[in-house]
């Protein structure tokens, strides 16, 4: 069963788009799947499109009242997931304003049968590229994903910002268990829980990798939601909190991790 995360504010004008790509490829294919989809407050229209694609396509659809931003939108999203799949399960979480090209989809299937945790859709991995993207944004994520990998380095990768990723339900499973509410720690940091969630299956010794990806901003129909200033604030904060000897590691987390580890021998 493959699950489908969408974290959605105000995405009236992309979901029409994203969806039918969605239903194609997932029914060209004959997985079995379901999208969950959290509306983040929208004032737009995006609750109607949603209403009516759930006529068409399996959609569980969870709104919140008020904007709580991403962190707090994908968090919901996982944890649902969690709640209600098997361990060999696929979660595939993708952006709702139509950047992320569902077609890469089974090409991650692939990889998560294969025997990977966490597979990452990647820009910065040969064939893979930006489309739409001014210089200036392109260099700050050029430079930002190169931070991170000097104090997360994990072997093979190269993209540690974009959403778009595949997950062994399983694996979501067990960080949820550990970390808890601290799954996502810092929620009000822009995009900042993207790289946290990686960071914690890098904890877990989780088998990472990549493939090739072209993100398409230039389908992009809504405005960004994306605050430089607040998201490099939390990346900072991340590399503060995480990064040895200063970090601060629960002693809790560490032995859940170990014992996580011993368990998956």
């Amino acid at each position: 069963m493959i699950y489908i995360l969408l974290p959605a504010f105000n995405e009236e004008a992309s979901l029409h788009l994203l969806l039918e790509k969605i239903s194609k490829i997932m029914n060209e294919h004959k997985y079995v799947y379901q999208v969950i989809v959290v509306d983040d407050g929208s004032a737009d229209k995006t609750a109607e499109v949603l209403k009516q694609w759930s006529t068409r396509m399996p959609m569980e659809i969870i709104t919140h009242t008020l904007n709580r931003g991403l962190g707090e939108t994908a968090r919901d999203a996982f944890e649902r997931a969690a709640a209600i799949t098997d361990k060999q399960d696929i979660i595939i979480r993708l952006d709702a304003d139509n950047t992320h090209e569902p077609f890469y989809i089974p090409q991650m299937i692939e990889k998560i049968n294969n025997g990977f945790d966490v597979v990452i859709a990647s820009r910065f991995q040969p064939g893979g590229k930006m489309i739409g993207v001014n210089f200036y944004r392109a260099f700050i994520s050029y430079c930002a994903n190169l931070i991170l990998k000097l104090f997360f380095p994990i072997k093979g990768i190269k993209e540690y910002s974009c959403g778009f990723r595949a997950y062994r339900a399983g694996a979501v499973q067990a960080a949820i268990k550990i970390f808890g509410n601290n799954f996502i720690d810092l929620k009000g940091m822009g995009f900042t829980g993207t790289v946290e969630k990686l960071i914690k299956f890098r904890m877990l010794g989780a088998k990472i990798t990549e493939i090739p990806f072209i993100l398409r901003y230039d389908q992009k129909k809504s405005p960004s939601k994306m605050v430089t200033s607040i998201t490099t604030f939390g990346y900072l904060t991340l590399i503060i909190k995480y990064v040895y000897p200063w970090g601060d590691i629960s002693k809790g987390w560490r032995k859940k991790i170990s014992e996580y580890k011993k368990n998956r021998e």
